[in-house]
């Protein structure tokens, strides 16, 4: 199922795709068995709560949604379909891992650059320092973004006067849609409630100095990321989100074509880990972290003013922003 948020004066209201169009949630609800439990008015404008009624209403929502003639509303101003309340953001594939730091090595250590160079092509081999930490291998990582600078499609991105290196990331988006805490991964994976394409927007040359800090990126990253405006409920992607294709074009152009394959954690695992000793809340988002090709700094076309960037997952959407 397909959802969206729409404003229409001062309200706001969730759509799902039918056959026929977007429908107005509200449209669906009313054609059901009235429920006392059921809380319609916060289900037809809230989209996590929407995602976590959904374990029990999908069929029935679905069903109603066939009979319902679509929204006459062309031009709808559709919104960030939700507001995160924390954002957590992985690394899931060593093979991206490996090429943004080459990436990172050319860009930055020139020097470096032909001695790392010149080791893979005598050895065959990946250079040492290029793998990402031994701790990546033993457990899942993630960074804590900024929840607060998300932004969705259609915003422009500014570069921040600070960086002279901002880049994108095509990232798979996951939706928590119940609270966790201590959760296996089969209860974690079972709490995802939908998925959105993300962009991890960043600046590299102040991200190699933060990681150098020992503390991880801080103004490299937080000053905005984006996702998308449509959010896909998780029975559409779960069952083949290790093998989803993605693409990335830059002012049109088609750059790269990314897939989700080769994850090293699965997601109920990352969510799981997330929830270790600490509770996680309905709401949360996730980034599997940048899907190998997904970057400007592996393929070595980063950002500049008047660019637009489009990143696309199938069966998810797109997400497009201009930076300025």
């Amino acid at each position: 199922m397909k959802l969206r948020r729409v404003r229409a004066g001062d309200d706001l209201y969730l759509e799902l795709f039918a056959p026929q169009g977007w429908i107005a949630v509200t449209k669906c609800l009313a054609r059901l068995a009235h429920s006392p439990s059921r809380d319609d008015r916060r289900l037809a404008g809230d989209l996590v709560a929407l995602l976590a009624a959904l374990a029990h209403l999908r069929a029935e929502i679905t069903a109603a949604a066939r009979n319902i003639e679509p929204d006459a509303a062309p031009e709808a101003d559709v919104v960030i379909p939700f507001a995160p309340r924390s954002f957590r953001d992985f690394m899931l594939y060593e093979t991206h891992a490996i090429d943004a730091a080459r990436g990172f090595v050319r860009r930055f250590m020139p020097q470096a650059a032909r001695v790392v160079g010149a080791y893979e092509t005598l050895t065959g081999r990946t250079f040492p320092k290029l793998k990402p930490h031994a701790l990546w291998y033993r457990q899942p990582i993630y960074y804590m973004g900024n929840h607060l600078t998300i932004a969705t499609d259609g915003d422009d991105i500014a570069i921040p006067s600070y960086t002279r290196a901002l880049d994108y990331e095509l990232e798979l988006g996951v939706v928590l849609a119940q609270p966790l805490r201590d959760a296996d991964p089969q209860t974690a994976q079972a709490a995802i409630g939908g998925f959105v394409v993300l962009n991890d927007f960043s600046a590299r040359d102040v991200q190699a100095q933060e990681m150098a800090s020992g503390f991880g990126p801080q103004k490299a990253k937080h000053f905005a990321s984006a996702i998308s405006k449509v959010v896909v409920t998780a029975d559409e992607i779960l069952p083949l989100w290790r093998d989803l294709k993605g693409s990335v074009r830059l002012n049109g152009a088609l750059l790269a074509q990314p897939t989700t394959a080769g994850a090293k954690w699965s997601l109920g695992e990352i969510v799981a880990h997330a929830s270790r000793g600490e509770q996680l809340h309905a709401g949360e988002l996730f980034g599997s972290g940048t899907l190998p090709g997904g970057s400007g700094i592996e393929t070595g076309r980063l950002l500049e003013a008047g660019d637009t960037i489009e990143i696309a997952i199938e069966g998810i959407g797109t997400l497009s922003n201009t930076i300025v």
